[in-house]
């Protein structure tokens, strides 16, 4: 009797691990770019996260994506905690993995999404770091004569300032976009939408000290550059240069090391609330798309709030 002959290696009989979901990831990129009109550094954001969401998941036992369970998603948040990441970071992370899972879905390459059903951390104790108006004011009056160029520098803090822009909008902001005589300019923000911000006098005087002593002379190096601000070689300032300089003239008036050029958007929404600004205007100035994200964003003083307090109750 012959023996019996082996299964072929690529039989039925053969233990298949499971397809590598990153295989989803470049598409996944496309559809933000292509179909939700995404900006970029938003689209790295969401990349960095579901990176290190895979590097976890293959560490794993081998499991298909239509296997993963609340559990398994669970282990990841359990994962990100160990790693003591503010509650912030987490939630960001989750978000990540909910709109890839949503994304697998509209393609069918999953019935449903049980990523949906992950709770965020609760991010109520969050409170942006602010500075008060009067350690504002000693920012923006910080660049001096040892700067190379302090009116491009004292420019961008006002801008960030009067404006609440994110770093991102005032570095790609043209010169054509910016309307000092109307007091006002027009920047492009997350999703590539376009909204008006005021500009102060403050930010206005700057930026014209600037344009008139400073920009002059860097766009002789490179005379195709549209961006207002602009570096030694006359290209457009990169986010860390200006992140630098936030961080540089911070220092010399005493502030945390923790300012960043977000704290000045942070300012900028606080100052206006306590100022009596209304949260759905805040919400078009700093352009948000929702508004639970202008209410984490911004805090009201307690002073404020005893004030208004005292107004309106009839036992005030």
């Amino acid at each position: 009797m012959p023996p019996r002959k082996r299964p072929p290696t690529n039989s039925k009989f053969q233990v298949r691990k499971p397809a590598d979901p990153a295989v989803h990831l470049e598409p996944f990129l496309n559809y933000l770019e292509a179909e939700c009109g995404m900006a970029l550094n938003t689209m790295s954001a969401y990349q960095s996260d579901l990176v290190q969401f895979l590097e976890w998941y293959r560490k794993q036992k081998p499991l298909p994506l239509s296997e993963v369970d609340l559990q398994f998603l669970s282990g990841y948040l359990q994962h990100l905690n160990k790693r003591k990441l503010a509650a912030t970071s987490v939630a960001r992370h989750l978000a990540s993995i909910k709109l890839f899972f949503r994304y697998l879905v509209l393609e069918g390459i999953l019935a449903e999404s049980v990523a949906d059903l992950l709770n965020s951390p609760k991010l109520w104790k969050y409170l942006p770091k602010v500075l008060s108006p009067k350690k504002v004011n000693e920012l923006l009056m910080a660049p001096c004569r040892e700067d190379r160029y302090p009116l491009r520098d004292r420019a961008i803090l006002a801008m960030l300032y009067a404006t609440g822009c994110r770093v991102t909008e005032i570095v790609s902001l043209p010169l054509n976009a910016v309307k000092l005589e109307e007091s006002y300019a027009r920047c492009v923000g997350k999703g590539n939408k376009e909204r008006m911000v005021s500009l102060n006098p403050v930010a206005i005087a700057a930026v014209e000290a600037y344009l008139k002593h400073e920009r002059p002379g860097l766009t002789k190096r490179n005379l195709s550059e549209q961006s207002l601000f602009l570096n030694r070689g006359g290209k457009q300032l990169s986010r860390i240069m200006v992140w630098n300089i936030v961080k540089k003239n911070a220092a010399r008036v005493g502030c945390s090391k923790e300012v960043s050029p977000h704290t000045l958007r942070h300012s900028f929404a606080t100052h206006m609330m306590a100022g009596g600004a209304e949260i759905r205007a805040l919400q078009e100035l700093l352009g948000h798309a929702n508004i639970r994200t202008t209410q984490i964003y911004t805090h009201v003083d307690h002073s404020r709030l005893k004030a208004v307090h005292q107004m309106y109750h009839p036992r005030g």
